[in-house]
């Protein structure tokens, strides 16, 4: 049977051959849901993208992605997150930002929510278990808002003799703000420093956070977890080399633009697996059925020609431990 015949038949049928063409299944939607720009995380969303291959799908062909940005502006997020919900996306992938996170959550209890955080999922409220996570959200953490601890014993071990260090967060992420102060103060203590505790959440604050730095003659700083900083790492690891300031974050790209140290796991593996389970989720897998992934490898990268513009000798003990050393 031709098409011709095909229509005739279900006309006679008195079918409408356009109504059943538009009743045809549609294309599974994932709105993504991010706290920053797109230009910031371009290069991160391929490993996100990687992800959906690996389950079979790809963004035009046979899955869409719809993108809502809150350029740096964590305010916008539950406005952002109830468009999509309106939008009834199949999928809603807020990888990268706990308040992503937490503005879905807040927006709906019904449609698929697969995050990444670095940080305690429980511990936030955002599920209850994370072999069986009995809810419509599951994911990925990295945990490294946990190391903030050990950033502060990492810039006690490099900058010898320092008596004080500085830790910078964002303001407008309460929830990683007030762990990632009370973890270095609890550090700080134990290690005898003096902990100033620094704020910004735009990159307008970044010349009077540094100054700050020089004006108070810290030793180190400490870079705490947030979306922002890390859509930022480049930036904030060239000024902290402009300003002589030894600093510590958490993912590699940020020893590599000149940090002094980088401790803790990766971006591009934490995308890649938000974007498997975004895809397990398109293949009718549940949330609730899907254990958190704990990504728990942690690597340590140190960049000695950074120290040797600072002026600082970085012990043997440390260098030996480097998962990598930028000479």
């Amino acid at each position: 049977m031709n098409r011709r015949d095909t229509v005739l038949a279900l006309a006679a049928l008195g079918a409408n051959p356009a109504l059943c063409r538009a009743q045809q299944p549609t294309m599974p939607v994932v709105g993504m849901l991010g706290s920053e720009s797109p230009g910031v995380w371009t290069r991160h969303l391929r490993a996100f993208h990687e992800g959906l291959r690996e389950q079979g799908y790809i963004d035009g062909r046979n899955v869409a992605i719809e993108y809502r940005w809150a350029d740096g502006h964590n305010d916008r997020l539950p406005a952002l997150a109830a468009d999509l919900v309106r939008r009834r996306v199949t999928v809603i992938a807020a990888p990268g930002s706990t308040p992503s996170t937490l503005a879905a959550k807040a927006a709906t209890s019904t449609i698929p929510i697969v995050f990444w955080i670095g940080s305690d999922p429980i511990e936030l409220g955002i599920v209850a278990n994370m072999n069986r996570p009995e809810g419509n959200l599951t994911g990925v953490t990295t945990l490294n808002h946990k190391l903030v601890a050990k950033r502060v014993e990492l810039v006690h071990e490099v900058v010898l003799g320092t008596r004080s260090i500085a830790l910078l967060v964002n303001p407008t992420s309460p929830n990683l703000t007030r762990t990632a102060i009370e973890d270095a103060q609890a550090a700080a203590g134990r290690l005898s420093l003096e902990l100033h505790v620094l704020n910004a959440s735009t990159e307008a604050d970044f010349d009077a956070v540094f100054a700050k730095l020089v004006q108070l003659h810290v030793g180190g700083l400490v870079i705490g977890t947030d979306a922002f900083f890390t859509s930022r790492l480049e930036k904030l690891a060239a000024l902290a080399l402009r300003h002589g300031v030894p600093a510590v974050y958490h993912f590699r790209e940020f020893a590599a633009a000149g940090g002094l140290i980088s401790y803790g796991g990766s971006i591009a593996d934490a995308f890649r697996e938000t974007g498997v389970y975004t895809g397990r989720i398109l293949k009718g897998e549940k949330p609730a059925n899907l254990p958190i992934q704990q990504v728990t490898k942690v690597d340590l990268y140190v960049n000695l020609r950074t120290a040797k513009v600072l002026g600082i000798n970085v012990p043997n003990t440390l260098i030996t431990r480097a998962d990598e050393v930028i000479e």
